[in-house]
């Protein structure tokens, strides 16, 4: 089988790479001259653990291709994956779907009416989008030979990887049997290691995705809640997650308390999911409050570094070890870093960063930054050490090396990485979340 990729980006590189190991020749396009040279030189364009290795071997095996526009690809493919950015729209909160309507209209002009085609929206879109899509490709090219689906992604950053080739579950729509037949052809693989295979309607598909992560992020918001509660009542959140998480109906996943959820997903898809609730007459407020419980979280964990440092950080040294949204990947999207970091540098904190992945992407977003060449180097001299995200190598710092470096031992770990009798014992003053 052969497909294009529209969007060499998380989702299309990943998404395609793993095809092509399925034994599918895939072409990813992208308009980005740049991106494709280096693509083509090998160099990848994000982090992720195991893609670099992935992309390679299937290069090399003349599975996986790259190039700067449809024209450029085989003229009859069986699917076109729409997989383009769907960023929050300035001004009103809803997806902005420029991209996903400019993909449209490329792919009306390269559709031929003697070659059914799939199209794919792998993006996530708002319920509804896949019309739309048709309805533009119908308008452009009225002799096209295309059906349309729905195919969302549930790929978390730092195991995407497996996480196509291992999924959960595999969930299409489409609007016909032969575009239907299609994708089933593509997910045979997963198939034949009894991936459950979810096939619905188009909205149901793309209602499907906004629903998952809704539903994540409500998670993530409960036990942070929790936690806050936890922290009054002098009970432990951890020992609580762990108490519910055993329940088979709640699942012990996404109950770990921290400083709120970021990423390239749950913001945003949280968001146009409001939007479009409220669109159609049908509002959700638990939704509603998630996103604004969330942002303001995000929004407080500065107050928390500057109390454990005694109310007064104005000239102090703070390391802030790890910035990315979340471990294993150099994503800073909706980073909690980008709410305490500029917090703490407009109460005159000095701030000196570690990330082992995401210095680079975190640089352009937060200046004035003292940017470390490793753990220990970001110690030196702080009054304060905070933990943003759980990186491994954080989950082992020697303490008497970090005491001998800092100006004062105290450490906020956001993340609740470590015990807080050991550190303590170890001569630290140690505030974490949701442990009394």
């Amino acid at each position: 089988m052969k497909i294009v990729m529209l969007g060499a980006g998380y989702v299309g590189l990943v998404s395609g790479a793993c095809f092509s190991e399925f034994g599918v020749d895939v072409t990813c396009v992208d308009p980005d001259e740049t991106k494709i040279a280096r693509l083509h030189d090998g160099i990848i364009p994000i982090f992720e653990p195991g893609l670099d290795e992935l992309v390679t071997k299937n290069v090399q095996a003349g599975r996986l291709a790259f190039a700067t526009s449809l024209s450029k690809c085989d003229p009859e493919v069986d699917a076109i994956f729409i997989a383009v950015g769907t960023p929050t729209r300035r001004g009103d909160g809803h997806a902005d779907l420029t991209y996903v309507y400019q993909a449209a209209k490329d792919i009306a002009a390269y559709l031929k009416p003697d070659h059914f085609t799939v199209i794919v929206t792998k993006s996530t879109v708002p319920i509804g989008t896949g019309r739309e899509v048709e309805r533009i490709i119908r308008e452009a090219n009225p002799k096209a030979n295309f059906g349309m689906a729905s195919n969302p992604e549930f790929l978390r950053e730092g195991s995407a990887i497996g996480d196509f080739m291992r999924p959960d579950r595999v969930v299409f729509g489409t609007n016909s049997e032969q575009a239907a037949e299609v994708m089933k052809a593509l997910y045979r693989p997963l198939y034949l290691i009894e991936t459950p295979i979810v096939q619905t309607s188009l909205e149901t598909s793309e209602m499907t995705k906004y629903a998952a992560n809704a539903f994540l992020a409500t998670k993530i918001t409960f036990i942070n809640e929790i936690a806050d509660l936890c922290e009054k009542v002098g009970a432990n959140v951890q020992d609580v997650a762990k108490g519910i998480g055993l329940d088979g109906r709640i699942g012990k996943k996404f109950l770990h308390a921290g400083p709120g959820y970021g990423g390239s997903c749950f913001p945003k898809d949280t968001l146009a999911l409001v939007k479009t609730a409220n669109a159609v007459g049908s509002p959700m407020r638990i939704v509603e409050t998630v996103v604004d419980i969330n942002a303001r979280r995000k929004q407080s964990m500065a107050q928390r570094v500057i109390d454990a440092a005694g109310g007064n950080v104005k000239g102090m040294k703070i390391a802030v070890l790890g910035v990315a949204f979340k471990p294993n990947t150099d994503d800073m999207r909706d980073s909690v870093a980008l709410d305490v970091i500029p917090a703490l540098q407009k109460a005159g904190a000095v701030v000196q960063a570690f990330d082992p992945v995401a210095m680079g992407e975190a640089a352009k977003l937060l200046p004035d930054v003292t940017w470390s060449k490793d753990t220990y180097d970001a110690l030196s001299g702080a009054g304060v050490a905070v933990i943003l995200t759980e990186w491994n190598e954080f989950r082992a710092i020697d303490f008497d090396r970090a005491k001998s470096l800092m100006a004062a031992p105290v450490l906020v770990d956001l993340r609740n990485v470590y015990n807080p009798d050991e550190i303590r014992a170890q001569g630290f003053s140690y505030t974490s979340i949701g442990r009394a």
